[in-house]
């Protein structure tokens, strides 16, 4: 069908642009490719007053998005979270005068935005990602950074936080902020431990700050955040032994954080593999007490944590894992499935491995 005539082309963040037919279409009859976050700034000068906090980042945004918009809850502001968690935004009812809409952003939402003048811009990090989509790692960069560009240096109220300072030369702003180092507070914040939630807290802290809110407030919403499901989330504490459910970390880069967040750890892990080492989690293995390894990665970790000197039992199921952690476990330990494998050996996805989890340890 010919595009001529239309004002744009809406599309799901998930079609790759750089190979889809419908790019060369558009293109050719002048139409523009837009999403959703587009129409929402499109659209945005018909709303009530309001902010527009975006959030992106390789790691770490979905929680830093969603600590946010606890943050503003607890201090009374009314605030809505969507992009890419939850809600899409256009599905939910406008917020009233002085609501703050807080938005986790992709690499591929943002290259369908082309105005969404976000009046506090967070980037929590950047690493090689998503590279099938962009010219090397400088193309994916380029594409997060797209979300500072749109800013309008024009107005009076503006901010960029970066959590880590050597982005900051590639930031244009009128305020920048970059996450400071809250160590000292860190252990009164249950559910947001480890060195990447630290991340994640210092850039909510910076937005916090840009926003107003008083210290007060924010310290309780740091507190009371209950974190998101499956993302080391404290799930149970029994006999003095806590239980932590990181479905969520499909591969060791993404388990190294958990077991650094806890001294004395026992390490369900386990699934489909998708490398053949645990080179990432390697630094921590210090706070491994014992591994208890399941499914079809089982025998290649148990071998791994076995030359690295650790006990191992080779619990081949999720359920007999928990049973195994939680009975050797001590008061003042954490019995913590993070696997560092892909779940569809067992279960149909990460979701399903932690509310089985969760499951289980209910069962104890």
């Amino acid at each position: 069908m010919p595009l001529t005539g239309f004002d744009a082309v809406i599309v799901s963040p998930g079609v790759p642009l750089n190979r889809h037919p419908i790019a060369a279409h558009a293109k050719a009859a002048g139409v523009p490719i837009i999403g959703d976050i587009e129409l929402f700034a499109q659209g945005r000068a018909t709303l009530p007053p309001h902010k527009v906090v975006g959030i992106t980042g390789t790691n770490g945004k979905s929680t830093t998005t969603a600590l946010i918009h606890h943050i503003l809850e607890t201090a009374g502001v009314p605030s809505l979270m969507g992009g890419n968690i939850g809600l899409p935004i256009l599905s939910q009812e406008p917020l009233p005068d002085g609501g703050v809409y807080v938005l986790e952003l992709s690499s591929y939402q943002i290259d369908l935005t082309f105005t969404l003048d976000c009046d506090v811009a967070v980037l929590t990090n950047i690493t090689p990602d998503h590279l099938d989509r962009y010219e090397g790692f400088e193309g994916y960069r380029d594409s997060k950074l797209r979300l500072f560009q749109m800013q309008q240096p024009s107005e009076p109220f503006h901010a960029a936080v970066l959590g880590e300072r050597e982005l900051s030369s590639l930031v244009p702003n009128n305020t920048l902020l970059l996450a400071l180092n809250y160590a000292d507070r860190q252990k009164n914040w249950p559910s947001l431990q480890g060195p990447h939630n630290h991340q994640n807290a210092a850039c909510a802290i910076a937005v916090m700050e840009v926003l107003g809110i008083d210290g007060a407030l924010v310290e309780q919403g740091l507190r009371t955040y209950p974190g998101l499901p499956h993302r080391m989330e404290r799930i149970a504490e029994r006999e003095g032994v806590l239980f932590v459910n990181d479905s969520k970390a499909t591969n060791a880069t993404a388990t190294a954080p958990a077991l650094a967040a806890y001294p004395l750890i026992h390490w369900i892990l386990g699934g489909l593999p998708k490398t053949d080492d645990l080179d990432d989690c390697a630094p921590h293995f210090d706070h491994v007490v014992a591994g208890y390894t399941i499914g079809e990665a089982g025998p290649m970790f148990a071998r791994i944590l076995r030359d690295a000197g650790k006990p191992v039992t080779e619990s081949g199921t999720l359920l007999q894992a928990v049973r195994d952690a939680a009975a050797a476990a001590k008061v003042g330990e954490v019995v913590m499935l993070s696997p560092a494998c892909a779940s569809f050996d067992q279960f149909r996805d990460y979701e399903a491995r932690g509310d089985a989890f969760r499951a289980a340890v209910a069962g104890l």
